[in-house]
């Protein structure tokens, strides 16, 4: 579910993207709380919940440079307050139960042990924050029955989705709490229809729950019929997405906000489309390749007598020779 929510980094000034970097040092730094290997949850998604907060509510920390482990020599920028702290949290959650998810439908032992490592974390964040803790716990059970049943209805697990992002864009109760859920609710969709959009043909071909393989009006749509259908889903869901956002008064950030708002979450979806036509071109180009030459029945008769043709002459010639070697002017 994570990687979708990104910067359009070509089309991002300087200053904006160190801005978002040192937010996302920030993040780090309160994974790094959580204890050992924590930080390897990091992502974007969760940074972007930082962002959103730390401009809302205007308290921004003026970043200080910092190192980590895995960049040892570099010297970045780290801003680091509540929200970053918050993301940390939400991120723990988010992981662990992904974790879960995988070791149930995968049995790898992977992310069994990195459930196992983020246990006690969870526990901690699920103790300060037990109503965006219940919320994803009860989106994972809900969405493992929508899965198991493979219930056609694919606005059955993107609004679970947004559901449960929406609790955690409310880190408190205020008057911004219905915009900042319509924001994550939205937004959450979103996701969830891009995942599904990405995994289509894995999915297929692992015989996998996805419920874009069961809408009846895609079964004969080919290729442009598929993504007219994603594109209407998620351009409808990001256009409600924006509405939510432009209704919050976010001045601090606000370039960079709107570059992935309105760009950065369509990146993975045109390498999305530049895979699959990849992936067609290669399937144009076989069906383009000379089949091969099949036999006909006067293709095999013409075979057979050369073949007659070969054996006659073989036979004429050791009868010349068998008889040359019986000729004693030969022998001698």
């Amino acid at each position: 579910m994570f990687g979708y929510v990104r910067l359009n980094e070509p089309e991002l000034k300087i200053k904006d993207f160190r801005a978002f970097r040192s937010v996302y040092c920030g993040v780090c730094r309160g994974l790094r709380r959580h204890g050992l290997g924590s930080w390897l949850a990091l992502n974007y998604d969760m940074t972007f919940i930082a962002l959103v907060l730390t401009s809302l509510y205007e308290e921004e920390v003026e970043p200080r440079p910092c190192r980590c482990a895995l960049h040892p020599f570099a010297r970045n920028q780290q801003m680091s307050n509540r929200w970053t702290e918050y993301a940390a949290d939400m991120t723990v959650l988010l992981t662990y139960y992904q974790c879960l998810d995988a070791w149930h439908d995968e049995k790898k032992i992977v992310p069994r042990a990195e459930a196992v490592l983020l246990k006690r974390a969870r526990d901690r964040v699920a103790k300060d924050y037990p109503r965006q803790a219940q919320a994803v716990a009860d989106y994972v059970a809900k969405l493992d029955e929508v899965e198991e049943r493979k219930d056609p209805n694919i606005d059955l697990g993107a609004g679970l989705t947004g559901q449960m992002l929406a609790e955690l864009f409310v880190c408190k109760e205020d008057e911004w709490s219905p915009t900042l859920r319509e924001l994550g609710f939205w937004l959450g969709k979103f996701i969830y229809l891009m995942d599904a959009a990405e995994d289509v043909e894995r999915d297929r071909k692992n015989g996998c729950y996805n419920p874009l393989l069961l809408q009846e009006e895609l079964a004969d749509q080919g290729e442009e019929g598929f993504r007219e259908y994603c594109e209407l889903l998620l351009t409808s869901m990001m256009g409600e997405c924006a509405q939510a956002f432009e209704r919050l008064p976010l001045l601090l950030y606000g370039d960079l906000l709107r570059n992935i708002v309105y760009s950065g979450v369509w990146c993975r979806y045109e390498l999305m489309k530049e895979k699959r036509d990849r992936a067609a071109g290669r399937e144009a180009e076989a069906d383009k390749a000379e089949p091969p030459e099949t036999e006909t029945p006067v293709m095999q008769k013409e075979q057979e007598e050369a073949i007659r043709e070969a054996a006659s002459a073989v036979e004429a010639y050791e009868a010349e020779y068998a008889a040359a070697m019986k000729d004693p002017g030969v022998q001698a």
